[in-house]
């Protein structure tokens, strides 16, 4: 039952990430000093980029890029902001059921653990009973042997007027 719940309050929380990333993007672009910090960020993500595309299809890297414009660069920038929030979050989750999953793997390893000890233990302790059973056997036929086959008869008859004795009693 815990389970399900956990899954569904993680796929609710992913969603619920992204109309914050909305709102934190509206935010981000009419702080002042924020947006100068974001423009910046922008600026330089569009020259890494460029560069790296111009390298990639093989065109000259040493052209000068075009900065963006203001607009763009900020709707550039809030558009990595949500998406490196909306992540994060996806990351932190990711995080959250992988510890969840391996301290419920722990649990049962545990528990597989004592139900060997039991068995082992619940082994020794007949192999232990099984000893002491074969040692009064040994003895047993000692007895007997000792008796001869008139003390074996003896000791079946002592035993049978044991039970009549303690019928009657």
């Amino acid at each position: 039952m815990v389970l399900p719940l956990l899954k569904l309050g993680t796929l609710a929380l992913k969603t619920l990430s992204k109309p914050v990333a909305s709102r934190l993007k509206q935010q981000a672009a009419l702080h002042p000093r924020f947006r100068q910090l974001i423009v910046n960020m922008a600026q330089s993500n569009h020259q890494i980029t460029t560069k790296m595309q111009r390298r990639i299809y093989g065109h000259a890297t040493d052209v000068e890029i075009r900065p963006l414009n203001e607009e763009k660069a900020v709707q550039a920038a809030v558009d990595l902001i949500g998406e490196l929030f909306v992540f994060s979050v996806a990351g932190v989750l990711l995080i959250f059921e992988v510890q969840r999953s391996s301290r419920s793997e722990a649990r049962k390893e545990e528990l597989r653990k004592e139900e060997l000890g039991a068995v082992r233990q619940k082994n020794e302790d007949l192999a232990e009973e099984v000893e002491l059973l074969k040692q009064r056997i040994q003895e047993l036929e000692q007895m007997a042997r000792g008796r001869g086959l008139t003390g074996i008869l003896n000791l079946r008859q002592g035993n049978k007027e044991n039970g009549k004795a303690e019928k009657t009693a």
